[in-house]
């Protein structure tokens, strides 16, 4: 079990000499030497600083494709949710609300509560009337009117005159470009720029609303600034405003 979790060289340690990191290794230690059927973890990277918790996710996956034992995993970090489970059950105060694999969870969420607990930063959210024009169904809210993709036409048209919220990603926001239309951009006032190094994220104004769009590094944009955006219609997500449910 040490030499699994690479820990030889602590055996003749005393805890109270060991790092968080280290502790946290020797407690897995203790459940694996006692060769369980399951094993039940709980929220056990909590503690940990953040380069730890990376490294130990990543030890924590290898131990389990070494071992092949079933794992409980409870934690509210979604990322770890989503990088170490097999299959994930988002519960909400005690109730199931979607049981699926991770990317089944990200790309067709059930509920609303799913969708912004999934995904880093969470999807945007917008509140925004149906409306028909000329055989062509609208999503609007002030500042915003998008087009709906012809495949989700026939769940929504009953929502026809009703409001909706509308969720939309921020990595499926871009800068606008000629070949994005008028059906699916908007403008847009920038209002926080956090460089990150591989990506930008954008903090914008549509209107009274706030939204978040991950953007390419390159793009070159300051505070205050008029920006025009673009999202990819066909991956939007739509809830009923009452139940919250996914249309």
């Amino acid at each position: 079990a040490a030499e699994i979790l690479g820990i030889q060289e602590l055996l003749k340690r005393k805890p109270r000499q060991l790092s968080g990191g280290q502790r946290q290794r020797v407690a897995v230690g203790r459940a694996i030497v006692r060769h369980p059927q399951v094993f039940l973890f709980d929220e056990p990277l909590s503690n940990l600083d953040a380069k730890l918790r990376v490294q130990m996710r990543v030890e924590l996956k290898r131990l389990h494709d070494r071992l092949e034992t079933t794992a409980i995993y409870v934690t509210h970090d979604q990322v770890e949710a989503m990088t170490l489970g097999d299959r994930v059950v988002v519960m909400r105060d005690g109730w199931i609300q979607q049981v699926g694999e991770p990317l089944e969870l990200y790309s067709k969420p059930t509920n609303r509560f799913v969708a912004g607990f999934i995904g880093s930063p969470a999807m945007n959210f917008v509140d925004v009337t149906l409306s028909e024009a000329s055989g062509v169904l609208w999503a609007e809210s002030p500042g915003l009117r998008v087009t709906v993709p012809p495949a989700r036409v026939g769940a929504l048209r009953p929502y026809t005159g009703q409001r909706v919220t509308l969720g939309v990603r921020p990595e499926d926001l871009h800068v606008a470009t000629g070949a994005d239309g008028s059906h699916g951009s908007f403008d847009a006032v920038v209002d926080v720029v956090e460089p990150l190094g591989s990506e930008i994220l954008l903090d914008v104004k549509v209107g009274p609303t706030i939204m978040v769009a991950r953007v390419e590094p390159t793009v070159r944009v300051k505070v205050h600034e008029p920006l025009r955006l673009a999202l990819h219609p066909e991956r939007l997500h739509f809830f009923d405003a009452k139940t919250e449910a996914a249309i």
